[in-house]
């Protein structure tokens, strides 16, 4: 019976270690992933500085925005990921809560980030809109 316990003890202990390291790696990527996000934003912005103010308006301001919005969300996903393999070996009730009020930050962070990059998409994606005719209309 002890020999069985100890397996279990120690089969738990590999798992529970095992999916730590998973979550750490995972967390580690993502701070590769943002780290690369950043300075991908900056080079290009760079670049549209050199280019000059004149050529690169408003609009290609809010494209590196979107970018860079979409590899947060990216990584956001993947620490929310993180996150769920920590919870399920969480020893405690206190570090399960620690962790769900990580991954609901976490999760309204993405929420309203995937809802200002798809409004800006919404935006970039319609038509321009006429300005108003300089010459009046006639009427009868």
């Amino acid at each position: 019976m002890s020999e069985a316990a100890g397996f279990l003890g120690s089969f738990e202990a590999v798992v529970r270690q095992t999916t730590l390291s998973l979550a750490t790696g995972v967390e580690a990527i993502c701070a590769v992933i943002v780290g690369y996000a950043v300075l991908e934003t900056l080079w290009k912005l760079a670049a549209q500085h050199r280019r000059g103010a004149e050529r690169s308006g408003a609009g290609s301001m809010e494209t590196l925005r979107l970018r860079l919005g979409h590899w947060l969300a990216l990584v956001l996903e993947l620490l929310l990921a993180a996150d769920i393999l920590k919870t399920a070996v969480a020893p405690t009730w206190d570090d399960i809560g620690k962790l769900a009020a990580i991954a609901g930050i976490r999760t309204a962070l993405n929420y309203f980030l995937d809802r200002e990059v798809r409004e800006e998409q919404r935006l970039q994606a319609a038509p321009p809109a006429l300005p108003p005719h300089p010459l009046p209309h006639n009427h009868p």
